[in-house]
């Protein structure tokens, strides 16, 4: 099965790089993995995904849960729109649906994960202390979940 591990974020802006890290440290685990480290969503989706089986997103989200918490979603969880709804222009859904319709191979297996962040929006290229301390853990829990 052809596997994508596909990390999203801004490795400028803090946690919001979370996905990246992650991504980073799943190619370390495992080099012969087909890792995408970027800053690109909505439509450019769909040039990184086709032509995969099986897709890996990691991002981060912020709500007001406790920083650090790692969600597992499925493309079904999230609800294709016809505006404009995320700050990568059109979400994730409504690319792999406009990708399918154009006929691209797009991957049958997605997951997403989402770890929630406090800073996204402090420059620096670190992450805070405390999704930095959880890196480690959520990496090996993808990797376990996914079995990368």
């Amino acid at each position: 099965m052809k596997t994508l591990i596909l990390g999203f974020g801004n490795p400028i802006l803090t946690d919001d790089g979370v996905g990246i890290r992650i991504a980073q440290k799943i190619k370390k685990e495992n080099p012969y993995l087909e890792v995408i480290e970027t800053s690109e969503a909505g439509i450019a989706l769909i040039d990184h995904a086709a032509g995969y089986d099986k897709l890996v997103i990691i991002d981060s989200i912020k709500t007001e849960q406790k920083p650090g918490e790692l969600y597992k979603l499925e493309l079904e969880d999230l609800k294709p729109t016809a505006y404009l709804s995320s700050s990568h222009g059109i979400d994730i859904a409504t690319a792999f649906k406009l990708g399918e319709s154009l006929g691209y191979k797009m991957p049958k297996h997605i997951s997403l994960y989402a770890v929630e962040i406090r800073d996204n929006t402090t420059f620096g290229e670190e992450c805070t202390e405390e999704i930095e301390k959880r890196i480690p853990f959520i990496t090996k829990q993808i990797i376990e979940e996914e079995r990368l």
